[in-house]
């Protein structure tokens, strides 16, 4: 069956992953173009998350000279963290199910599930910034969850202990390279 969301456009992708919508989920086709699609999330997410980034540089007085490949770093951070955390469910998915879908199938719906990360611009707000990318994170790891109970075909407590694998790992990464580069 084919998922009509994907086929309507980013925003209503966007909204449908947001909802954690297990039936988008689960029939999110594996084609070019829903991969496109989950892939424009990421890199949105990506985007997002370095404009609220910039912003704190620019208030602790970073240097503007490193200023371009901090973002950067900071943005590919993000892209390596969807990489990473998808490869570590992967590996476990085949462990616990003979026939679980590739890696490239399971890029789909973690993509999607990243959708709440293109709201991580709102961290620029002052004094909220942190508490922002909190619930953004776990509103991720959520739709992870989601994503990984429909993809493996697992109950949710089996989902949340495969996503918790990746997840602590990949917060630390992002908030360690943050940290770094914001008192350079």
């Amino acid at each position: 069956m084919r998922n009509k969301e994907t086929r309507k456009g980013l925003g209503k992708t966007l909204a449908s992953a947001l909802s954690l919508d297990a039936n988008f989920y689960e029939n999110a086709p594996n084609d070019a173009i829903t991969h496109r699609v989950a892939q424009t999330i990421v890199i949105l997410a990506a985007i997002s998350h370095a404009i609220g980034t910039w912003v704190v540089f620019i208030i602790n007085w970073t240097a503007i000279s490193i200023l371009p490949l901090a973002l950067l770093v900071d943005a590919l951070s993000i892209v390596a963290g969807y990489y990473f955390w998808t490869l570590t469910i992967w590996l476990i998915g085949r462990r616990l199910r003979r026939n679980s879908p590739s890696f490239r199938e399971l890029l789909i719906p973690i993509g999607f599930a990243y959708a709440p990360q293109v709201l991580n611009f709102l961290t620029l707000i002052p004094l909220l910034g942190q508490p922002i990318e909190l619930v953004l994170s776990v509103w991720s790891l959520l739709a992870v969850i989601v994503a990984v109970r429909q993809g493996l075909d697992i109950n949710t407590t089996w989902a949340s202990l495969i996503c918790l694998l990746g997840w602590p790992l990949i917060q630390i990464a992002i908030s360690f390279i943050q940290e770094s580069w914001s008192r350079v």
